[in-house]
């Protein structure tokens, strides 16, 4: 999507160790399944519902309320991370708590990607690490998303594809120097728009299947008529002539005039039919529409996540 959040939310289910400590009678937390630190997240399809919850200071709040309201609980939990800004434990933990794995964009605003991957920002990613690591539970981490748009700094027609590709690839090597092995890595891209010259085919910027674990891509319902094979079929086709790995929509919502009920109802569909993981709700307050709006829109998300496959369930 065409915004830049520093502190986000996103949900999206995953077997996970209780990780104790928190209580919170509103909302209650989920049974968490135990894994090892070592092990990837499953990717059995249509297995992960998630949420980006608020604005601002990165707080599990907005996802209480979202279940609250929806009567969905997810099990991915996002926000969007500044540049130098540092792990959020407090938050990580509490999505541990209720069995729910923490989604984290790592956003290099006005930062140099060739200055990434030369090695000037390792003593802050070497300390990231060291505190995902700690964290002992999985962690999904993106870098750079929506890339092959232009509107970030590090995207389309303001960064070379070859910078971003080293930047990346110098990342995701530090972990694994570091021995971080708790961390899945998703490539996320945004959807290609057919005749838009603010979007293109993300392949320039496809860092290889060694280091990509996931593939995110980003698409909003804009319109009634929009279907999930009209806005994400395209740019599937394309994320498939580059791999097999497993995909995510990783941003999605749908304006209350475009039908949310019918959209969500669609969404759900989609993921099944494409054989997707799931995808992730942007309810985001105060951000256009998109937050779930009305009875019907929440009845349908509650519809679709009982047919979900919940890992360890």
């Amino acid at each position: 999507m065409m915004i830049a959040v520093a502190g986000t939310v996103v949900i999206v289910v995953a077997g996970l160790a209780a990780f104790a400590a928190y209580h919170d009678k509103a909302s209650p937390p989920r049974p968490a399944h135990r894994r090892s630190l070592t092990s990837p997240l499953p990717h059995t399809p249509g297995t992960y519902l998630g949420v980006y919850a608020t604005r601002g200071q990165v707080s599990y709040a907005g996802v209480r309320a979202f279940t609250r309201s929806t009567g969905a609980a997810p099990d991915v939990v996002t926000y969007y991370s500044a540049w130098l800004e540092p792990f959020q434990t407090t938050f990580a933990a509490t999505a541990a708590q209720h069995g729910a794995v923490p989604l984290v964009q790592m956003e290099p605003t006005n930062i140099s990607l060739a200055a990434i991957a030369s090695g000037k920002s390792d003593a802050y990613l070497s300390d990231y690490a060291a505190a995902v690591g700690a964290y002992r539970h999985p962690v999904i981490l993106s870098f750079g998303h929506e890339m092959n748009g232009q509107w970030f700094s590090w995207g389309y027609r303001h960064a070379p594809p070859a910078s971003f590709v080293a930047a990346w690839r110098h990342i995701v090597t530090l972990f694994r120097e570091l021995r971080v092995r708790n961390v899945t890595w998703l490539w996320t891209v945004n959807v290609i728009h057919g005749r838009s010259h603010r979007i293109t085919a993300p392949g320039p910027w496809w860092p290889g299947r060694s280091y990509v674990n996931w593939v995110g891509i980003d698409g909003y319902y804009w319109k009634p008529s929009w279907t999930f094979v009209s806005l994400f079929g395209p740019t599937i086709a394309k994320v498939r002539e580059l791999t097999r790995d497993p995909i995510l929509i990783a941003e999605t919502a749908a304006a209350s005039a475009a039908d949310q009920a019918a959209k969500i109802t669609d969404l759900f569909r989609g993921v099944r039919e494409y054989g997707l993981l799931g995808f992730v709700w942007f309810n985001a307050p105060h951000i256009r529409d998109w937050q779930i709006n009305g009875a019907a829109a929440a009845a349908a998300l509650r519809k679709g996540a009982q047919t979900y496959r919940l890992p360890g369930s």
